[in-house]
């Protein structure tokens, strides 16, 4: 009986030892590769045999992509990114990053440099002609954020006089926007790679407003209350997207049937809460992903 019973105990031993050699990451960002199967020859099937990814997104954004502690971006389009990882199988210790400024996100894509990009990236039609979109999973706007105490700029009405200087970021959306309420491009518009140097510039007093995306606008208040504020309401709609190569269909689709089911589980919610919620922008509603 004594016998019987020491290899019963070292069976349920052994047994609890192959659970915890089987079990994922600590965070459960990642199953394995093992634990899922997708069609051959997709990209989705590719990842996952090669258990790493690299993703494209932004190192300045506060509460979308931004350089924390770590030296890894934080923010909601990283956690968006990886959920997606997530259901691909692959571990987030795997992801590698690549910082993709608004002016070379199409071409990280295009080149193949990664395999998606999610970086505040706003879906619109001129960038449909080179890659395609997942998505919307947030719907922002465009605001202009001033120092704290300016009181001369309401809107993007302000610039029309041709006095006012504004910067914003090339090969962004809200840099071709505010074109059209500006007196004379040439001498009001201030374009850089990043938005902390037009963050800079406005401390510095070298311009007199930034435009950019209202939460990521917010990001920046939030760390400098004292320095800035917005000055206005939002002025734009501005669809953000994940990024892919646009002849990648089924690709594109598991994206968006993996944001679908994030909405749906409270993932995406809890992405949301965890980065920007804490800024003071609000989430709204999910967005309806359009399956062109």
């Amino acid at each position: 009986m004594r016998i019987t019973r020491v290899a019963a105990v070292a069976a349920v031993a052994a047994l609890a030892l192959g659970l915890t050699a089987c079990g994922g990451d600590d965070d459960g960002e990642g199953a394995g590769a093992g634990s899922k199967s997708f069609a051959a020859g997709s990209t989705m099937e590719k990842l996952n045999k090669a258990q790493k990814i690299k993703i494209g997104t932004k190192f300045d954004q506060p509460g979308f992509g931004q350089k924390g502690l770590s030296g890894k971006p934080e923010g909601f389009d990283v956690e968006v990114a990886k959920i997606i990882v997530k259901e691909l199988g692959i571990p987030a210790d795997k992801i590698e990053w690549v910082e993709a400024p608004s002016k070379v996100r199409e071409d990280v894509i295009v080149n193949g440099t990664v395999d998606l990009v999610a970086a505040t990236y706003t879906i619109n039609d001129k960038r449909k002609e080179r890659i395609a979109f997942a998505g919307p999973y947030y719907e922002a706007g465009q605001n202009i954020m001033v120092k704290k105490d300016d009181t001369t700029i309401t809107g993007p009405d302000s610039f029309k006089d041709g006095t006012k200087k504004v910067c914003s970021v090339t090969g962004s959306t809200p840099a071709e926007e505010i074109k059209k309420h500006v007196k004379d491009v040439g001498s009001q518009l201030v374009l850089f790679d990043t938005y902390d140097k037009c963050r800079d510039a406005l401390k510095g007093g070298q311009v007199d407003a930034v435009t950019t995306d209202n939460v990521i606008l917010l990001g920046y208040i939030a760390k400098d209350e004292a320095s800035f504020k917005l000055a206005g309401p939002n002025f734009t709609k501005e669809p953000y997207g994940i990024g892919v190569k646009k002849e990648d269909t089924d690709f594109r689709s598991f994206i968006n049937d993996t944001l679908d089911k994030a909405v749906g589980d409270g993932s995406w919610k809890k992405a949301w809460d965890d980065t920007a919620g804490k800024f003071g922008a609000e989430l709204g509603s999910a967005p309806t992903v359009n399956r062109y």
